[in-house]
């Protein structure tokens, strides 16, 4: 959105500074409105992260329960030690539901699961 907000400004600006100021009012007012309606959409899914500790052996009935559980996935990172194995997988969950991680956790061989909140971006 920060980009979009940019690039308006700056064709707002060279229209203007054209001596175009009616298209600068209707291009500003259509594009402001479009978005205002794609700032206001919403998706019915919350992205999350879900972290899984658990032995080798379970890390196939982990990830199928992911697998089951959610439309889109993606696997972030996956650390293996003498300990076992740490899986961070992004999923996309309808509104505030965590029957995921319960099911994760109830699997035999994990040590632990753990649901994260996350909206996609990483601050810097």
């Amino acid at each position: 959105m920060d980009i979009a907000f940019l690039f308006w400004a700056i064709a707002a600006g060279i229209v203007l500074g054209a001596g175009l100021l009616p298209l600068a009012v209707f291009g500003s007012l259509f594009i402001g409105v479009i978005l205002l309606i794609f700032a206001n959409r919403r998706s019915g899914y919350t992205p999350y992260l879900l972290v899984v500790g658990c032995d080798g052996a379970a890390e196939q009935g982990v990830m199928e329960t992911v697998r089951r559980g959610v439309k889109k996935y993606q696997l972030k990172s996956k650390t293996v030690s003498p300990d076992g194995v740490e899986l961070t997988v992004e999923v996309r969950l309808p509104g505030d539901s965590s029957a995921l991680v319960n099911e994760a956790a109830a699997l035999p061989g994990v040590r632990s699961a753990v649901l994260v909140s996350y909206n996609g971006e990483y601050m810097s």
